[in-house]
């Protein structure tokens, strides 16, 4: 079933004991593609280039289906058949580019008077293959090439293991409050979501736990400062327990990613990682962010010292989104409660779909009876306005938490198409939002109607892609741009014209009220100082522990990294405070954002920037719409980054755009 690349996945009907039959095959199938390409014969793009674009592709496909389902609807027989595949997999894609083979047809046609007539995007892909094949390890020998592959395989078991650590830690804890008194200061919303919690699993009471909607109103309302306090610990030790330890699997994936550097030449990680990003190295990611930091911290300690004399008490970490809340209804008269009515789920997205369709020139549409892994998936086409009969792609959509299911938000692909040869892209995305509640459809929260819209940001970059080569098309740029796409749209979430287009109350119709939209735009930078560090501080700790950090020097990982963050903490940080543990944005694959956290802050400069052209010509300027969509979304990894922002801008990024957007400036 898996064999064979099918648009409409029977999700339904893949059994697991099915998976490791059909990847063995296509591991096979794929290094019999290999031998072809290495095969003595006269050089051509297609017998060469192209070959080696495609020849992967069904093994991509399978196990991007089984990587996702152990991500959204794992079981026990599902997570050990990946862990038992994972090595194997790992072990192939790492020899690729250590192949003598390979290696020789790329090098032997790039001799060839045809490789030096190439341009555009057909240049692109060879320059930077071989520019691939030199930076991983192509010329070692074959000890050094042994010794790599060894090492690739080891760092895709141990982060694997990281992140089913985090999942099962995560979903250990569990927090019944039987007293209807210890709720008091929670908005009804979280209340009857927890009550609906406890009556899932058979008790009574109400029930949170450490998944985002949650466990965020948790924090930001709940009186009771115990309980909060009990939560934020729970919260900030996961997978530091016995059962579910991620500390030694820390020091292990940062010496394996430290060994692989050494071996291919680079002074660390993080200069092997970028350069091949907009940043280009290390020190140059660390200046970016040190920056940053120099231009906001002291409003950060202003913004945190106005706090402390407005809760008029010494706060810990559990205090802040509590009293930051409080402090913000009092300046504001601001609750982001009131606002949760008007966003049902339901009228966000094909609120989403109508601003961007007329926006970009697409069409999106809901596609019955697709059969998804789970029963509150949904798929969706997106075609040209321009050429009705033209389907670009189609998507997934998985939008509430469930136990089985990763925390966070993320989209994927599936398949990389090309739609003008007749082949529509495949992707999906997934979030963990507030769910339906007492026959009330799902009403989320504004933050998480920015994420969606994040989210299906990175979907149609994805989608729209209309790049000829697989390798370069949608999402695989750098992942310092890879952000941008996604972050602009959160742009849309706060302009009143597009609000109106989606955001009505859920029982009555009605339009956000205009005083409600000014008290939401007046208070859109409260403690925006303090937002900006939280993530510098992230970045900072991914950067130090991938250029810093020698255990013999620098001791417990753990608490290098909580000394690293305690200057971005507007709180005392507790001795047994252990985030990085549970951080899988760093650890939870072989590179995913190593060294590369300071990506978000990056791109977030970029669409501050390129939002502006929007601001200034109409945020639902078709024409503008159009050239974001040709000269950024269509475009992957076709042109260089940087000339195709600058395509689309007219001249250079403009660094304090993010400085001003946030009143930071």
């Amino acid at each position: 079933m898996l064999t064979r690349i099918q648009f409409n996945i029977p999700f339904d009907e893949i059994k697991t004991a099915e998976i490791a039959p059909a990847i063995d095959q296509l591991l096979a199938e794929s290094r019999a593609g290999m031998a072809e390409i290495s095969a003595p014969k006269s050089r051509t793009w297609d017998n060469t280039m192209g070959a080696l674009d495609h020849f992967t592709e069904k093994l991509d496909y399978a196990f991007g289906v089984v990587r996702h389902l152990e991500s959204v609807a794992t079981t026990t027989e599902l997570r050990a058949v990946y862990n038992e595949l994972q090595p194997r997999v790992s072990e192939f894609y790492s020899s690729l580019l250590l192949d003598d083979g390979l290696w020789l047809a790329v090098k032997t046609y790039a001799a060839m008077d045809e490789a030096k007539a190439l341009t555009g995007t057909r240049l692109r892909y060879l320059t930077k293959t071989i520019d691939a094949f030199e930076r991983q390890g192509a010329e070692l020998p074959p000890a050094g090439k042994a010794k790599l592959k060894a090492i690739d395989i080891e760092l895709a078991k141990v982060t694997t293991k990281f992140s089913e650590n985090v999942l099962d830690s995560t979903n250990e804890w569990e927090l019944i409050l039987t007293d209807e008194a210890k709720l008091a200061g929670l908005p009804p919303s979280a209340v009857a979501a927890a009550r609906v919690s406890a009556e899932s699993k058979g008790k009574t009471g109400w029930r949170f736990t450490l998944q985002a909607p949650s466990y965020l109103p948790l924090m930001t309302y709940l009186d009771d400062r115990d309980v909060r306090a009990d939560a934020y610990r729970a919260f900030a030790i996961r997978s530091t327990e016995p059962a579910h330890d991620n500390r030694p699997l820390l020091v292990e994936i940062l010496r394996l990613r430290k060994e692989k550097a050494t071996l291919l030449g680079f002074a660390d990680f993080a200069d092997l990682i970028l350069g091949e990003r907009m940043a280009k190295s290390g020190a140059a990611a660390q200046a970016f962010v040190e920056g940053l930091e120099a231009k906001t911290s002291a409003r950060f300690a202003d913004e945190n010292t106005a706090l402390e004399t407005f809760a008029n008490q010494k706060l810990e970490p559990w205090d802040i989104g509590y009293w930051a809340e409080k402090q913000r209804l009092a300046l504001y008269d601001f609750d982001e409660e009131e606002l949760r009515p008007y966003f049902p789920l339901d009228r966000v997205m094909p609120g989403m779909f109508n601003l961007f369709g007329s926006l970009f020139g697409i069409r999106v549409v809901p596609e019955e009876k697709i059969p998804g892994w789970d029963a509150e998936v949904r798929r969706y086409a997106i075609y040209d306005a321009a050429r009705p009969d033209l389907h670009l792609g189609s998507f997934y959509a998985d939008w509430f938490p469930r136990e089985n299911k990763r925390g966070g938000a993320w989209m994927d692909s599936l398949i990389t198409g090309n739609p003008d040869a007749g082949s529509a892209h495949l992707g999906l995305i997934c979030g963990n939002m507030t769910p339906p509640v007492d026959s009330k459809p799902a009403l989320l929260t504004h933050r998480e109607v920015e994420t969606i819209f994040h989210e299906f940001g990175h979907l149609l970059h994805h989608c729209l892609s209309r790049v000829e080569v697989r390798s370069l098309a949608g999402t695989n740029v750098p992942w310092d741009f890879v952000e941008l796409p996604s972050q602009i749209m959160e742009n849309w979430c706060w302009e009143r014209a597009s609000l109106d287009l989606f955001a009505r109350h859920f029982e009555t119709g009605a339009l956000i009220p205009e005083d409600l939209f000014q008290k939401m735009v007046r208070a859109k930078n409260f403690r925006a100082a303090n937002a900006q560090m939280r993530q510098l501080g992230f970045a900072t700790v991914d950067l130090m522990l991938h250029r810093k950090y020698d255990p013999a020097t620098d001791g417990d990982v753990i608490a290098y990294a909580r000394q690293l963050l305690q200057k971005f903490s507007p709180a005392p940080l507790p001795r047994d405070h252990a985030m990085i543990a549970s951080f899988t944005h760093l650890f939870a694959s072989p590179v995913a954002y190593g060294a590369g956290y300071y990506s978000y802050k990056w791109a977030e400069s970029l669409d501050a920037d390129a939002f502006t052209r929007f601001k200034q010509e109409g945020v639902f300027s078709e024409r503008v719409g159009t050239e974001f969509r040709k000269r950024i979304l269509e475009k992957g990894d076709s042109e260089d980054p940087a000339a195709l922002y600058c395509s689309f801008m007219g001249r250079d990024p403009d660094p304090n755009a993010l400085l001003e957007r946030a009143g930071l400036a």
